[in-house]
């Protein structure tokens, strides 16, 4: 049985790092690209953990290393934390708030190297609306 891995706020997740855990962004290159990153972090594909883990069955990092997992958010990273938990790492956490929370408590991050995309959805018209009749 495993449990769910606990969220833990940033300054908290960076002392862990501090003391030798491991710190994996899972965000994609782009998010990486529009919102910056976290120097010393170890990039990893949420989608393709055995890239950097090993399969589950022939672990190539020690089930005992502790782990910190930050993502844009922890809609991101929890799927990746309870993914190793499942895999039997034992120290896994991921950082409350993601990446911003981290950039907010004023932790190392780098600058973006591009502007974050706009969005694609339709905005408000800016044309004026004529008042209500009464």
């Amino acid at each position: 049985m495993t449990t769910t891995p606990p969220l833990q706020a940033a300054a908290d997740a960076a002392a862990k790092v501090a003391d030798g855990a491991l710190l994996i962004d899972v965000r994609s290159a782009g998010g990486r690209a529009a919102h910056g990153e976290i120097p010393g972090a170890t990039l990893a594909d949420r989608h393709d953990l055995d890239a950097l883990f090993g399969p589950a069955d022939n672990p190539a990092i020690s089930l005992d290393t502790p782990v910190v997992v930050v993502c844009g958010s922890p809609n991101g990273s929890g799927p990746v934390a309870e993914a190793l938990a499942q895999r039997g790492y034992t120290h896994v956490s991921h950082v409350d708030g993601g990446f911003p929370a981290w950039k907010d408590a004023g932790l190392p991050a780098s600058d973006p190297i591009e502007a974050p995309a706009t969005s694609s959805e339709p905005t408000a018209s800016r044309e004026p609306t004529a008042p209500a009749r009464p």
